[in-house]
């Protein structure tokens, strides 16, 4: 992209790797999945021209943002924590606004609920703020409505769907992930993942080149899906894993032989666990949220009347609108660009 800058900047003990473009106030943009800062390319070019300092890192685990091996580095606070280092380097002295889609969102949820010291502004898309439930972890609640076959709960298993990636084929993957249109949860059924063979005919929608998911491909041909697919595997379960002898281990730990040396990965209810402090706890940020109405996110089981009954609301109190856009899907920001950077430039302009 012309005139974007690249470097690589040291945060919380990895290389972190940020693409930015213009001058003025800070706008962050957090990626989700499967994407990378490339996701926010219209953006950065629309924001930047209009005043801003538009900054845009590969997450851990994404692109050429160090991925560190262990299953446990992927808390949400080692992304929020990689973030506010950046902040401290970037804009040491300033608050900055925030824009998040999917994973991005949560982050950027995350961030403002963490560090509202650090955030003027958030506006996030497809995924709202939702409260840590005490009485269920999440993939126990996925688990029981959509099945074993859906994505994060096939996302648990270490090693399982990346192997089934790599035999479909990191372009097969991304075209499917990224044309996924349909309000209908993603479901990875064991041997035949997306529903369709890996010959399977793939067409692109007009917002979406094939020069476009090639960079993608390039980028997740080098990183893998291993540090990605992490995130969701710190939801909650509780896994111990041998790397040398592949032997995952879920909730109990037993020693195989008092002379073997082990290689112990630990997760245990990661962010579920870790998160019980800021139970009850509100998001005191000034917010905007945006979703498509063919998004699979709006879909799910309680979520267009938690968003539109007032608990929402009640969770983000100065949560200022919501904006659910017709015939859009899960990717908004690449199919509806124009539309997106008007609404964020309306939205934090009132705060310059």
């Amino acid at each position: 992209m012309e005139g974007v800058e690249h470097r690589i900047v040291k945060v919380n003990g990895i290389n972190m790797h940020v693409a930015e473009k213009g001058q003025g106030p800070v706008i962050l943009f957090v990626h989700g999945f499967p994407e990378l800062w490339y996701s926010w390319r219209h953006q950065i070019a629309a924001l930047s021209s209009k005043g801003y300092r538009a900054v845009a890192p590969d997450l851990r685990g994404y692109g050429d943002t160090d991925a560190p091996d262990s299953v446990t580095c992927y808390t949400c606070f080692h992304i929020v924590g990689d973030l506010v280092e950046l902040l401290n380097t970037i804009a040491p002295d300033e608050q900055v606004f925030v824009v998040g889609h999917d994973w991005g969102a949560i982050i950027a949820w995350y961030l403002c609920l963490f560090r509202p010291d650090k955030v003027k502004a958030v506006f996030t898309l497809s995924v709202p703020f939702t409260p840590r439930n005490p009485q269920m972890k999440p993939t126990d609640g996925w688990r029981a409505v959509y099945g074993n076959d859906y994505y994060i709960c096939r996302f648990q298993e270490y090693g399982e769907v990346e192997a089934e990636f790599a035999e479909m084929g990191t372009e097969t993957v991304m075209k499917s992930l990224l044309t996924y249109k349909v309000p209908d949860p993603l479901m990875l059924p064991k041997g035949k993942p997306f529903g369709h063979s890996v010959n399977t005919p793939i067409t692109l929608p007009s917002w979406l080149s094939e020069e476009e998911v090639n960079y993608y491909v390039t980028k997740f041909n080098k990183s893998g899906f291993t540090g990605v697919i992490n995130y969701y595997r710190n939801f909650d379960r509780y896994l111990i894993l041998f790397p040398t002898l592949n032997i995952p281990v879920i909730g109990t730990f037993y020693l195989l032989s008092h002379d073997l040396t082990l290689h112990v990965c630990v997760c245990a209810r990661r962010n579920w666990e870790l998160m019980a402090p800021w139970g009850g706890c509100e998001v005191k940020v000034a917010a905007k949220f945006v979703v498509g109405d063919v998004d699979l996110v709006y879909y799910m089981p309680g979520m267009k009347e938690y968003i539109h009954n007032g608990g929402f609301k009640k969770e983000v109190p100065m949560l200022e609108e919501v904006v659910v856009m017709e015939g859009v899907g899960h990717f908004i920001h690449m199919e509806k660009p124009d539309e997106i950077n008007n609404l964020i430039y309306d939205f934090f302009h009132q705060f310059d």
